[in-house]
């Protein structure tokens, strides 16, 4: 039987683009409910590709999953539309900060809700849910998006997907173009969600060291393949893990803890 505390399973997924180039080749990794699972590489290793096909976003950029299986709450949701996938609670935001630019900050929250068929009154309190969450949303609720700072943009982006109702966020680079106080200020209210909400959350991050500060666990990839598994804890531990799949430079004290190793 499935283990119902399992939100998705990924397990050895193999994906290309236009038939031809290979971007994933044994991608694997599980999200228990209420938890934040970090998905970790240089650039190239495959986190965007992941994330789309976790989202069957792959169709719309010619790509498709050539072997494995993605299951959604038990589900193989892979016959399923992104449309469909949001209705059902899984919603992504894209890397890039997504808004409706010329739109307002409350107008492009308010777009999260229309999307899922909120009825009027769902979608005022979810509203202020969101504003008490992004208190800047709320003193920017009346601009145009396009005239507000990446992080408030970013802010926004979150904000409409949480408007969706989801029980499982997957976010693409969030911290990508931010100022490191304005990284700090998202991740923390992330966390925020995820303890007083039970919000499941995967979240694909080059910055390896904020992503690792603030997930319970942490999937490391390699050209397209899952290299390594284990507690955000340990992982940050590992500077010579940090050295060998993320690019940066170990300290002469590092110090070896144990991980899974994903075959």
């Amino acid at each position: 039987m499935p283990d119902t505390e399992i939100i998705l399973a990924v397990d050895a997924v193999h994906a290309t683009y236009n038939h031809a180039i290979t971007a994933l080749h044994g991608v694997s990794f599980e999200i228990r409910r209420g938890e934040i699972l970090a998905l970790l590489g240089a650039n190239g290793a495959g986190k965007t590709t992941t994330l789309k096909a976790v989202s069957n976003l792959l169709p719309a950029e010619r790509g498709q999953i050539n072997a494995g299986t993605i299951r959604f709450d038990g589900s193989d949701f892979s016959r399923r539309s992104p449309g469909d996938l949001v209705r059902a609670g899984l919603v992504q935001v894209l890397e890039g900060r997504h808004c409706f630019k010329s739109l307002s900050v409350e107008d492009n929250l308010v777009a999260g809700g229309i999307g899922r068929s909120g009825r009027r009154a769902e979608i005022a309190a979810d509203l202020e849910r969101i504003y008490a969450f992004f208190p800047r949303l709320k003193e920017k609720r009346r601009t145009l998006s396009g005239l507000t700072s990446g992080g408030e943009q970013q802010m926004t982006a979150i904000g409409r997907a949480l408007m969706s109702r989801p029980r499982l966020l997957v976010l693409d680079e969030p911290s990508m173009g931010l100022a490191p106080l304005i990284v700090q200020d998202i991740f923390q209210t992330l966390r925020k969600l995820n303890r007083e909400t039970g919000l499941s959350i995967l979240v694909a991050e080059q910055n390896s060291a904020v992503a690792l500060r603030y997930a319970d666990h942490a999937t490391v990839l390699e050209n397209g393949v899952s290299v390594l598994s284990g507690t955000a804890a340990d992982l940050r531990q590992r500077e010579d893990i940090r050295a060998l799949y993320l690019g940066q430079q170990p300290s002469p004290a590092a110090k070896p803890t144990h991980l899974h190793a994903v075959a």
